[in-house]
């Protein structure tokens, strides 16, 4: 059996044209016309990601997506209506790892749900190694569990912030662009549209990590290049003025 998708979406005819492009690569699909009947599934079925459309009658996509966000992490892939800005950064806030604007081609979606269990797979087996720990002033990283911790306290990541901060610790000391920042995170370079979705993560990772807006102490963003970890050396010299 292969890997269980939710498809939310009040348009019949999208959400049984994704539902057979998703059957056709063996994924199980949990298909779903209203948000009361796919947030009863929600509730009782063992789900790996799931495609949820954001203008739904009644109860929206953006507070499905926010229901999953307070148990679940896998990946949650958002529909969104053309030029729609503002919902895309809100799901983005909210929890969603990725989105895409109808209309969509469905091969192109199939394309991002297997980056996203890709990923979200890769960071999420059992630890079957004792390495993979990376720690920083107080942040601990463990790729193994998919856990992390700030200052022993545990930090609730979605599969895409924990993928930006375990990225910038790897480079840590160096700039990672957002473009590369986004292509390693979505995969193909032709989903690269906009910096958006890469900034509405970073800024969501920072609240969480209680940053400060104006001088945050880990993610340091490099005006018109990227982001970056400082190293340890260096963030000990920038707080003694070095």
């Amino acid at each position: 059996m292969g890997s269980k998708i939710l498809v939310v979406d009040d348009e019949r005819e999208i959400a049984d044209l994704v539902e057979l492009y998703l059957q056709n690569e063996n994924y199980t699909v949990f298909k779903h016309y209203t948000a009361d009947e796919a947030l009863l599934c929600i509730g009782k079925t063992e789900l790996d990601l799931a495609i949820l459309d954001i203008m739904l009658p009644g109860t929206s996509g953006l507070a499905i997506c926010q229901k999953i966000r307070e148990q679940q992490a896998y990946p949650i892939i958002m529909l969104t209506a053309k030029d729609a800005e503002v919902d895309k950064i809100t799901g983005l806030t909210l929890g969603a790892d990725d989105y895409i604007t109808k209309p969509f081609r469905p091969l192109e979606l199939v394309a991002r749900v297997k980056a996203q269990l890709r990923r979200y797979k890769k960071y999420n087996t059992a630890p079957t190694q004792k390495d993979g720990i990376m720690t920083h002033s107080g942040l601990v990283i463990d790729v193994n569990t998919h856990e992390c911790l700030l200052n022993e306290k545990p930090l609730s990541l979605t599969p895409t912030e924990f993928s930006i901060l375990r990225i910038l610790c790897e480079h840590k000391g160096h700039v990672v662009s957002s473009e590369q920042l986004f292509h390693e995170i979505w995969g193909d370079a032709y989903f690269y549209k906009s910096n958006n979705p890469v900034t509405v993560h970073i800024r969501h990772l920072r609240e969480k990590m209680g940053e400060a807006t104006d001088h945050p102490q880990y993610i340091k963003t490099v005006w018109g290049v990227g982001y970056k970890i400082e190293t340890e050396t260096t963030r000990r010299n920038e707080q003694r003025g070095i």
